[in-house]
């Protein structure tokens, strides 16, 4: 059926199976099932399902796609559309609402005379240091009379940010 626009439209009780070929706009209410390959643009309304492998110059999704699309232009899939399969397009829309589960390849993307973007530097790794040995309480510091022996030098503790040093001091009486 064709209309004032120079599309075909697939009527809501039509179902085509099978390979569907054209060099004009597509406008699906109905239902397809198989191959559709387009010279042009093929419009999914929401009443239209397309259970195909399909090849197009643009893809405007309202309905529901199930199968791989390549569209030579563009995939829009708006915020009533509802696709399953992998998308491969120079550009693609997905509104916000829409439903998709694929992949997307959108081609080789060309830097050339593009700036490359900084990258994320990421602080190193802190060090694990050793364990320090637990502090001594009073009480266990008057019963001892011997000296413990001196601790060889270590690396310097890390402070973290906020923290704060405190300096303990031990009397004997």
């Amino acid at each position: 059926m064709a209309n004032p626009t120079g599309s075909t439209v697939i009527g809501e009780s039509i179902l085509i199976n099978g390979s569907l070929n054209g060099d004009e706009d597509l406008t699906v209410r109905g239902r397809v099932e198989g191959t559709l390959t387009l010279t042009k643009t093929l419009v999914v309304e929401p009443t239209g399902i397309v259970k195909a492998e399909v090849q197009v110059k643009n893809c405007i999704i309202a309905g529901v796609v199930v199968g791989n699309l390549t569209a030579s232009e563009s995939v829009e899939i708006t915020k009533e559309g509802r696709m399953v399969g992998d998308i491969n397009a120079p550009r693609v829309i997905i509104v916000d609402g829409a439903s998709f589960r694929g992949r997307v390849d959108m081609g080789e993307v060309d830097l050339a005379g593009e700036r490359p973007r900084p990258s994320v530097s990421r602080p190193a790794p802190r060090p694990s240091l050793p364990a320090r040995p637990a502090a001594r309480g009073k009480a266990e510091a008057k019963g001892r009379e011997e000296k413990a022996p001196p601790r060889p030098p270590g690396p310097p503790a890390a402070v973290g940010m906020g923290a704060v040093k405190k300096k303990v001091v031990v009397r004997r009486k």
